[in-house]
């Protein structure tokens, strides 16, 4: 018979507590303390929420990360397979899709594109999906490619996997550089025919889409997608009524017969009795007519709060949950059940529903090339439809889905491509100010007269 502990007497009762039983509940209640910490404590960092603090994170699973000042190592585990599966974060439900979600999806994968202030060829070509070892394979072999300067064009074609075909850049009017795929490598060559300037001006009535008449009008799918990118902001294009009108000044180069490259000066949209511009600046980017910046900042994180992040952006994450390699697109931010949950900014609630493995899971619009995901919640606040501003609260955090415990499953897409949010570069809202501002302002005046309708 086990030996008992005795108490002294207490309203004339005894107390007999059998060792084991004490060392039973020391068991449990560290079993409990280890098993409940949801994910790996040697792979996380304290990052300060909605600051402008420098943070960088590298995408490998064993890496360190600059906050501000410091440097934190993430360890990560070594993956016991190399098999990629599905990840656990991935919902079952689609976004869907519009005409201009299929324009910038058009099998030519043409794209044309205007160098502006901060603009790196690595990070342009990263943000449009471009293959990654295509893009160091170029810019490695050419460093010259780091000499691009605000306001000139390039353009690139890859095939329907994103692997880089040919890319080009338009130096000068007659100094065309050009890179083409040969192999595992690329070729450069230069084209010196004289290109030939002409200033279009393209004016068109909704009849029944932008899309559709826009083309009728002459404009090309690129400069369609110019426009829609420079007003994405200010203008829903999906609500252009039958009857509203359109019109864009372009500066378009020739090459004997084939158009080289197209610039759009201004465009103006007429949305019912409303006017919506965008003109282009030195700088490279677009501006209204008072010189108000047509971008929308983002917050970097959707919490109010300081929080832990306990897994990083990583496509060859070692799954928690299943114990093999899967993609991590996204954040986990571990955080406790009820934290309130914000939007990281302007946009429309696009699902707001449970969605299998990623539990209550809502996913926001935000202009044209930007969406935001947020999974596990333990409650949703949105719906589908609704419109929400920076800083809403949309959701509170929870455990739902396929989860190892309560946290926040933050994901950023641009260009429907899952990035890190950590690090990717976002718009900043900021106008023109001094003499760039009076430059701007002068020529608005020239370029607003050719928008006539």
């Amino acid at each position: 018979m086990a030996q008992l502990i005795k108490f002294p007497n207490i309203g004339k009762k005894n107390f007999k507590i059998p060792y084991f039983s004490i060392l039973g509940v020391l068991v449990v209640v560290i079993l409990v303390t280890i098993l409940w910490r949801p994910l790996n404590l040697d792979r996380t960092m304290y990052v300060p929420l909605n600051s402008q603090a420098q943070t960088t994170v590298t995408d490998t699973p064993s890496s360190s990360v600059v906050v501000d000042y410091g440097r934190i190592d993430m360890l990560g585990a070594k993956p016991k397979t190399d098999k990629v599966t599905q990840s656990s974060d991935v919902p079952e439900d689609d976004i869907a899709k519009d005409e201009l979600d299929d324009l910038a999806e058009e099998k030519d994968n043409t794209v044309q594109y205007t160098i502006s202030r901060g603009d790196t060829l690595h990070d342009i070509l990263n943000r449009y999906n471009v293959n990654k070892n295509d893009i160091a394979q170029l810019t490695g072999k050419y460093k010259q490619l780091a000499n691009l300067r605000i306001g000139q064009q390039v353009s690139w074609t890859t095939d329907d996997n994103h692997n880089l075909l040919s890319f080009n850049w338009t130096i000068s009017s007659n100094n065309v550089r050009l890179f083409e795929k040969s192999g595992n490598s690329f070729i450069e060559s230069t084209e010196t025919m004289e290109g030939t300037l002409q200033n279009v001006r393209i004016t068109g009535e909704i009849k029944s889409s932008f899309v559709a008449d826009a083309r009728k009008a002459g404009l090309t799918s690129n400069e369609i997608g110019i426009i829609t990118r420079a007003l994405q902001w200010r203008l829903d294009f999906r609500r252009l009524k039958a009857g509203d009108k359109f019109a864009a000044y372009l500066s378009r180069e020739m090459h004997g017969n084939r158009l080289s490259n197209s610039k759009l000066l201004g465009v103006r949209l007429k949305n019912g009795n409303k006017d919506y511009y965008a003109m282009l600046a030195d700088d490279g980017k677009y501006y209204d007519i008072n010189a108000d910046s047509l971008s929308q900042s983002f917050f970097r994180y959707p919490l109010a709060a300081k929080a832990r992040v306990s897994s990083g952006f990583n496509p060859r994450r070692l799954n928690p949950v299943t114990g093999i390699v899967t993609p991590h697109n996204g954040v986990d931010f571990a955080v406790s059940r009820g934290t309130p949950v914000l939007s990281v900014g302007n946009g429309e609630v696009v699902i707001a529903k449970y969605s299998g493995s990623a539990g209550n899971y809502i996913a926001i619009r935000h202009g044209r090339q930007y969406m935001t995901a947020y999974m596990h919640l333990d409650k949703i606040l949105v719906k589908p439809g609704q419109q929400v501003k920076q800083g809403d609260k949309i959701g509170l955090s929870g455990n739902t889905g396929r989860s190892t415990g309560p946290h926040l499953h933050f994901e950023l897409h641009i260009n429907n491509k899952p990035v890190n949010p950590l690090t990717a570069s976002l718009p900043i809202n900021e106008g023109l100010t001094g003499k760039s501002k009076k430059a701007f302002i002068e020529r608005v005046k020239s370029i607003q007269s050719q928008l006539n309708f």
